[in-house]
């Protein structure tokens, strides 16, 4: 039978919002790999995982997550990764990845996935989805994503703030991630579209370093990398008024 190589969602941070067939996925799974910057550091996804499956069961894989300068080294550290991933998979039947959030929205898993698809050809890849960071924080902010026929969209502000100011200039709500080098140019695109003043955003959510503060705080202080903001659609006509 071939191997199956199973990305796992497993929410923002907070253990209790990893789905029950997220826990099954990572309990029945052979290995759980855990991707981290240095072998040395416990990353989220693996401080999630472990509430659920035991240490000697998980394995840290260095990937560049934040590497983006340096192509070359980024191209080597993905490469690397795959080839100890391939390891795994020939040497195990079910290997699990866990990725924060959903495996399925900018995820690490996703090119993982194109690799091993070239390394080990006939892996069965699969996918199970996780509670992404714009939700929880919108259940912890009290922001209400979406009504009636409103869009979201959603914008990684590596992508460079104009892409962000661009969305705020149009319909509906607004999701900015990875957000946190850049809050001043992000605090500045929301005050120039009048889009400020209901926006929220958050970091390190369901942790003990937990923030949720109003969009209308930023300053020039850096944030944590992983930052998230919500900026509500503008709602007018009372209840019901966008169906």
């Amino acid at each position: 039978m071939n191997s199956r190589l199973v990305g796992v969602g497993v929410g923002p941070g907070d253990p209790e919002l990893v789905t029950v067939k997220g826990v099954n996925a990572l309990r029945e799974a052979d290995v759980v790999v855990v991707p981290v910057m240095d072998t040395m550091e416990r990353g989220r996804a693996e401080a999630t995982v472990l509430h659920y499956v035991p240490g000697e069961k998980v394995v840290r894989v260095v990937f560049a997550l934040n590497e983006r300068s340096d192509r070359g080294r980024r191209e080597a550290a993905w490469d690397a990764a795959g080839d100890r991933v391939a390891e795994l998979l020939r040497a195990h039947d079910a290997v699990a990845f866990a990725t924060i959030g959903d495996p399925n929205v900018y995820s690490t898993f996703t090119y993982l996935a194109q690799t091993i698809a070239e390394l080990v050809p006939g892996t069965v890849v699969e996918t199970v989805p996780g509670i992404t960071a714009m939700q929880d924080l919108a259940a912890r902010s009290g922001a209400v994503l979406t009504e009636g026929t409103e869009p979201l969209t959603l914008v990684p502000v590596t992508a460079g703030a104009a892409v962000l100011k661009d969305a705020l200039a149009g319909p509906g709500t607004v999701v900015a991630y990875k957000f946190g080098r850049q809050a001043h140019e992000v605090a500045e695109a929301l005050r120039e579209t009048g889009r400020l003043a209901d926006a929220v955003w958050g970091s390190a959510l369901g942790l003990p370093e937990e923030s949720v503060r109003p969009a209308a705080e930023l300053d020039e202080t850096p944030l944590p990398y992983l930052s998230t903001l919500i900026a509500p659609a503008r709602r007018e006509g009372g209840r019901g008024g966008k169906l």
